[in-house]
């Protein structure tokens, strides 16, 4: 049986790591001559207003430019780095752009003559991936003759992890975003995000471990300094040998099981040759999920259920949450924490995602998003109905509705939603292993 390589590095040097990497699995061995190479980096949130935490967020800049470095000493001309970074504004460009020259990506153009693309100001191409799965892929990605694609080391509230084909969700239009979290208990987000690597050129990936995210994808999570590399010219078992890593087993990663089913691999690792470092002794656990409590008296995050709250469920996202919504959501729950004042809420319910029902009984329902509207607006167990329609939820039309459920939310907090990012930011102050450096290019 041929078995893939898969390569795990500690980080120790700069470029010297990364080429270990890249020479221990044969990364490079498939690189055309010539190739026209696009790279994909992981930025899943970009703020102008404040810094914020990015450590195992977003793929660190020393990796990418030592990548881009390798790839120019192969004789490689013609690099484009590219990434969609979903922001609230859908018409807002400056963000990615000063995510862009923030990270350095616009000092890699002038020293190595590469590209840098916003994927949602150019063409996007629809792409058959079978079993009735059809989304629409950036054109310069399908039209690259060879991907590296380097993914922040992260597990996923969502998909248990993101490693390198859960990054590629990046380089798919808006539209077929919100379709992979679509409502069919079958052909759902892990059924569509098994598929994303199936139809591009090939890939080489290296997950970028120098930091870890547990809790993710976001900067609420739990950083960690990791110092891991993995690498291998297959996609599907880079990321296999990155969830164990990560603690997982693949069977417990539903989007790695529909793929290695799609592709008629095992699921034990049996065809998969691990060289490097020791995978048992580099395995560190890191939690996926957030906590929820669920009584007679509420539905809420283990946190918010210990302050005492009472008289509202907030139910626990599913899989049919897309990106826009999963992006207030946080900000809703930080807004009825500093509203409690001691005193239960008039059993009052918020509904989220494309599959969520009403409970019988509450007084007043709160549907969170388009889609939670469209499903409920005409069902007869809600008593009061508190819609908000948008997609996305504007910010002053969740500060109405919480209002109008008598949660008394702060409108600063929506005001100044681009500045959440900051608080988190002194959980890692005066941490010497948290060094925004790996961010910049000298």
């Amino acid at each position: 049986m041929n078995k893939s390589t898969v390569a795990i590095v500690r980080y120790e040097k700069p470029f010297e790591s990364v080429k270990k990497a890249v020479e221990l699995s044969n990364g490079l061995s498939r690189l055309p001559s010539q190739a026209r190479v696009f790279i994909k980096p992981n930025i899943v949130f970009w703020t102008r207003s404040v810094a914020f935490p990015k450590w195992g967020v977003i793929t660190t800049s020393r990796v990418i430019e030592d990548m881009v470095m390798l790839l120019k000493e192969h004789g490689v001309q013609h690099i484009t780095i590219g990434e969609g970074v979903v922001m609230r504004n859908r018409k807002d460009t400056k963000t990615p752009a000063h995510a862009f020259e923030t990270l350095g990506y616009n000092a890699l153009k002038k020293r190595y003559n590469v590209s840098t693309v916003n994927v949602f100001e150019r063409p996007f191409r629809e792409v058959d991936l079978g079993e009735g799965i059809t989304l629409n892929f950036n054109e310069d990605i399908l039209d690259s003759d060879f991907i590296v694609d380097l993914p922040a080391m992260k597990t996923h509230n969502q998909t248990v992890v993101s490693l390198g084909i859960k990054n590629l969700k990046g380089v798919i239009d808006m539209k077929s975003r919100k379709i992979s979290h679509n409502a069919d208990p079958v052909k759902d987000l892990h059924f569509h995000v098994a598929r994303l690597a199936d139809k591009l050129p090939p890939i080489f990936t290296l997950i970028d471990g120098i930091y870890t995210l547990e809790r993710g994808p976001g900067f609420d999570g739990r950083m960690q300094r990791s110092n891991l590399l993995v690498a291998s010219a297959d996609i599907l078992s880079g990321d296999m040998v990155g969830a164990k890593l990560l603690g997982y087993d693949v069977t417990d990663v539903p989007h790695l099981v529909h793929a290695a089913k799609n592709h008629d691999r095992p699921v034990d690792l049996s065809d998969i040759e691990v060289v490097g470092e020791d995978m048992d002794t580099a395995v560190s656990f890191h939690e996926h999920d957030f906590k929820y409590t669920i009584n007679e008296t509420c539905c809420l995050p283990v946190p918010l259920a210990k302050q005492g709250l009472e008289g509202i469920h907030y139910r626990k996202f599913d899989s049919t949450l897309c990106t826009y919504c999963s992006q207030v959501t946080g900000v809703v729950l930080t807004a009825i924490r500093y509203a409690w004042k001691g005193e239960p809420w008039e059993d009052i319910e918020v509904l989220n995602g494309k599959i969520m029902k009403p409970t019988k009984g509450m007084k007043k329902t709160i549907l969170l998003g388009k889609c939670m509207y469209q499903l409920n607006k005409n069902n007869p167990d809600i008593q009061e109905m508190i819609a908000i329609k948008g997609c996305p939820p504007k910010p002053d039309d969740i500060v109405k509705a919480l209002h109008q459920a008598g949660i008394e939310a702060d409108p600063g907090l929506f005001e100044n939603i681009d500045q959440l990012p900051g608080f988190f930011m002194s959980r890692y102050e005066n941490k010497p292993e948290f060094d925004e450096a790996f961010f910049r290019i000298k």
